[in-house]
């Protein structure tokens, strides 16, 4: 099961909650939550934004987006942000309001990764090379593992085909491991090519956080239990 399934997906109400957070009105507001991502990632700079999570009440929504470059999100003096909030009132009509948070490192988010890879793969370098540095980079910021997908019309060739590659460990069948997850598509002179990253952060103890942005972080190393102390 664990191998079928969006891992993200398969950990709801876990260890991971939703990007989204409602509970009524689902035409609407799925319908909503649409434009809203679909105008912010079409805003800002390409490949920056990684996940966009959207909180409502009755008349009013917060929007927190996690960017790598939080510097170009909010612009000079604020800006772009205030840009984004003023047209999203518009499309929503509620008054909104917008947190930026700033992913510190990107090499261990599947989302930056794979929008990264896609962003190059368009530009048409060696999709081998990217997919090695990437693998390496996560390692080195002590990512337990990580496996990239690549499939389509590799290098233009003729028969499509699909390849992976994988360093450390990736628990997708155990519900406490951190997995990150993402798939994008890259539209490049000889079809569509899509990429998928899985990477495994640890696992995650005790306290579950749905709402990491929300507040601090759960991420706990297994506690050792001397003999002596199991006894008292």
């Amino acid at each position: 099961m664990g191998q079928k399934t969006n891992p993200i997906i398969n950990r709801l109400g876990i260890i991971t909650g939703w990007l989204s957070s409602w509970c009524n009105n689902y035409k609407d507001r799925i319908k909503e939550d649409f434009k809203v991502r679909r105008y912010i990632n079409a805003r800002l700079p390409k490949g920056i934004v990684s996940r966009i999570f959207i909180e409502r009440t009755l008349k009013f929504i917060t929007i927190t987006i996690r960017t790598s470059r939080p510097a170009l999100a909010i612009g000079k003096g604020g800006d772009e942000v205030e840009t984004i909030r003023k047209e999203l009132k518009k499309i929503t009509k509620k008054e909104i309001q917008i947190n930026i948070s700033e992913v510190k490192r990107s090499e261990l988010d599947a989302a930056l990764v794979s929008k990264g890879l896609v962003r190059q793969i368009e530009n048409r370098s060696s999709y081998k090379k990217l997919i090695k540095i990437s693998l390496m980079s996560a390692m080195r910021m002590n990512a337990q593992g990580i496996k990239i997908q690549i499939s389509g019309r590799l290098n233009g060739s003729e028969m499509a085909r699909r390849e992976t590659y994988k360093e450390g460990r990736i628990s997708l069948g155990t519900f406490r491991a951190d997995v990150d997850y993402h798939m994008e598509v890259a539209n490049t002179a000889y079809g569509s090519i899509g990429v998928k990253v899985w990477i495994m952060k640890g696992e995650i103890y005790g306290k579950k956080n749905l709402y990491p942005l929300l507040g601090k972080s759960t991420y706990k190393r297994k506690r050792k239990i001397s003999f002596k102390k199991r006894q008292n």
